[in-house]
């Protein structure tokens, strides 16, 4: 699982790796459409058609302006001659021929020069090819623009707009996309929104399989628990995983809690599922926290230190637990009624000696009455 999941990262990086770099050459070899306006040194202007090639740099948004070199030698397969050191304000831009080598070595040669951009022009032909390129090293390398023009629209350069008769050319753009601007704030989200995911998937399998292995048994603890050769006339009789009746020598493992199974049926639940008995669920090995509930539960439980088989029933300490709990209610409940008892035939006691006393009093008095009547009589 920890192989696959490597495998995954490694795969969801290459895809991403492969789509950006595949995404930052699509902008930067965007088409660098231009028209080219040819000024003369007599004022003449002229406007030619071009198709811009699908490596280099886009023009600037106000266009490239530049004075125009014929290239030396022409076809440009080797290194060219760089333009003039003169204290110009200006850029230069160099005419190449075409053929003889591939359009990208044309104008990489042109930019190592130190020309600013290339115009490459067609022979014997005034049709327009889009340049292209398949060498992945050399379309990095290139960062200048470069743009295709006829042999027609070649020649009228050469006769009236070179450097040398005193012309130069701006190089204008159609138009100017800029997408990076949208494209990379989406490639930063999504490759941070990658890892964050490569990062949650990472922590969630660790914690799954740090979760199962707390919750299946090691192999040290299993040899710790016993093994029995089954023989004719034991207590058990079927494997409750494999409902096989067992059979004289057949190794079983025998459980805590008595329940007994094949080894080879409950062996592979034990360390690969959970460390608990397939039929009544008691944990196999306790854990250290349920340890401590049951060092602290000791007392509590006493009722239910019984031998367990496999007929005992499943419920049968839940059974106990509310037996106890029933026993400990009804014994409070008939202490505080006998202390209720106790409390009224007290009161009951204090009332009969209270009208005692009043009767006596009552007594007395009426005897007193009767004798001062007598006292008060008339003699004979």
């Amino acid at each position: 699982m920890l192989l696959s999941l490597g495998m995954l990262m490694l795969s969801a990086t290459q895809i991403y790796t492969i789509f950006t770099v595949q995404l930052f050459a699509f902008l930067n070899l965007l088409p660098v459409e231009a028209d080219i306006a040819a000024y003369s040194f007599d004022n003449k202007t002229e406007i030619f058609d071009d198709l811009p090639a699908r490596f280099g740099y886009r023009l600037p948004s106000d266009g490239l302006k530049g004075f125009l070199i014929g290239a030396r030698p022409e076809n440009a397969c080797e290194p060219i001659e760089p333009p003039p050191r003169d204290n110009l304000t200006g850029a230069f831009i160099v005419l190449i021929k075409r053929f003889d080598c591939n359009f990208d070595i044309k104008v990489l040669n042109a930019q190592k020069a130190g020309y600013k951009a290339a115009i490459v022009h067609n022979v014997d032909s005034d049709d327009l090819i889009s340049m292209g390129s398949n060498d992945m090293d050399i379309m990095k390398q290139i960062d200048i623009p470069s743009v295709f023009v006829s042999e027609e629209a070649a020649n009228s350069l050469k006769e009236d707009y070179t450097f040398e008769k005193g012309g130069h050319v701006v190089l204008l753009p159609d138009f100017s996309l800029p997408l990076e601007y949208y494209l990379i704030p989406f490639l930063i989200i999504v490759g941070i929104c990658l890892i964050l995911i490569v990062v949650f998937m990472i922590t969630k399998f660790v914690q799954d399989r740090r979760r199962a292995q707390r919750s299946r048994l090691r192999k040290d603890q299993l040899k710790k628990l016993p093994i029995h050769k089954y023989k004719k006339g034991d207590s058990y009789d079927v494997c409750a995983i494999c409902l096989d009746e067992y059979e004289e020598g057949d190794k079983l493992r025998v459980l805590p809690c008595s329940h007994a199974y094949h080894s080879k049926c409950v062996d592979p639940w034990l360390t690969k599922t959970k460390k608990t008995c397939p039929v009544c669920k008691q944990k196999v090995v306790p854990s250290q926290d349920d340890s401590d509930s049951d060092s602290e539960e000791g007392d509590s439980g006493a009722d239910e230190n019984e031998e367990v088989s496999e007929s005992t029933p499943l419920l049968r300490s839940l059974a106990s637990t509310s037996a106890h709990s029933f026993g400990t209610i009804s014994a409070a409940s008939r202490s505080e009624q006998d202390q209720e008892s106790s409390e009224y035939d007290e009161e009951e006691l204090d009332s009969s000696d209270s009208e005692q006393e009043v009767t006596v009093e009552t007594v007395v008095v009426q005897m007193q009455r009767a004798c001062s009547e007598d006292h008060d009589l008339p003699r004979a």
